[in-house]
């Protein structure tokens, strides 16, 4: 083991037995010789605490700590403060990567003083398994870039798929690492990181497969529910772009919308109108604010227009009209769906 490797994997493990040595095996073939893995295995009971101990038996750049199961934020922080690396990479137990992934990432960084941290695409694997919102997510991750790009798509969703996280690791310890607050923790960190100024983006390859799985922690943990998700957003959102304004216009009075709305009153936010194209909705009163057509939008222009309807297409069209009525996306408005 080198006395400063440049990376630092963080691994935290919990009953991934059948999925650990592939796992293992695209590490251990990695082109990146000069990295060590921080493998936390958070209470494992199926075997994969001797698949790492096998593992670090046999490789002195792999160090396993044991943990009770106090969940993947802890394991996180915990092979966070053993971590030596210049950079943090995170990994996930049953995920495979390229074996350029590290190499590729780092030297992206290297050339890039500008950026904090990147992700890089992803593919969904078994394909069988792959629904259609899958592959729609898929392809919604992998065509966000640039830091324009994060920004303009940071309230929809985590703009980098988190199993492909390459973060410097000062940028981690000065946004505070990794919290526990009820919702994803991948979300949170990078709005933290994004909050504070940090400039992120993405390797325009696929150096992930992330494994598509009904087990998998973020189907079955209320902290990956949709409830949490709009929760991390509307908190930051309430405290960066929309913090100046005189409160919320929410683009679409569905049910989505609404859910929007709802979380924005409950965080303390104001709600100042929504918008629609359903001539039976125009006039309504929803949670006190009223529903206009989109032509009335700048009567409402000192407040943050949110678009909220998820169906496709729906977040470019609102787009296209806001920015005809002379609205300016990230400063005047986002897409939240």
């Amino acid at each position: 083991m080198t006395d400063s490797p440049v990376v630092s994997v963080l691994l935290p493990v919990r009953d991934a037995a059948p999925y650990l040595p592939e796992c293992i095996e695209s590490l251990r073939v990695q082109t990146l010789a000069d990295f060590e893995v921080l493998a936390v295995d958070d209470g494992s009971r199926d075997g994969s605490t001797e698949i790492l101990a096998a593992w670090a038996a046999e490789d002195p750049r792999v160090t396993v700590i044991g943990q009770p199961p106090l969940g993947i934020v802890t394991a996180l922080e915990t092979a966070r403060a053993h971590a030596r690396g210049a950079y943090l990479a995170r990994m996930d137990a049953d995920d495979i990567a390229e074996p350029t992934r590290l190499a590729e990432q780092l030297a992206w960084l290297e050339q890039r003083p500008d950026l904090a941290g990147c992700g890089a695409g992803i593919q969904y694997f078994p394909r069988q398994h792959v629904r259609e919102g899958g592959k729609r997510y898929e392809r919604w991750l992998n065509a966000i870039r640039t830091p324009d790009d994060v920004t303009r798509n940071i309230f929809i969703e985590c703009p980098l798929a988190h199993p492909t996280f390459f973060l410097r690791a000062e940028a981690v310890e000065r946004a505070g690492g990794y919290v526990d607050r009820g919702w994803p923790e991948d979300y949170d960190l990078l709005l933290r990181l994004w909050m504070g100024g940090a400039q992120l983006g993405s390797l325009d390859r696929v150096l992930v497969h992330w494994r598509e799985r009904e087990d998998r922690t973020s189907r079955c943990d209320a902290a990956y529910s949709p409830d949490a998700f709009r929760r991390c957003k509307v908190h930051y959102l309430l405290k960066t772009l929309a913090a100046d304004r005189t409160g919320i216009i929410v683009w679409g009075a569905g049910p989505i919308g609404k859910a929007v709305a709802r979380e924005v009153l409950e965080q303390g936010g104001g709600l100042n109108a929504f918008v629609e194209l359903d001539p039976r909705k125009i006039g309504q009163r929803i949670y006190g604010a009223t529903v206009i057509r989109p032509a009335h939008i700048n009567k409402y222009r000192d407040g943050f227009s949110v678009a909220a309807v998820g169906q496709e297409g729906a977040r470019e069209n609102i787009r296209q009209t806001l920015e005809e009525a002379g609205w300016t996306e990230v400063t005047d408005f986002v897409a939240v769906a």
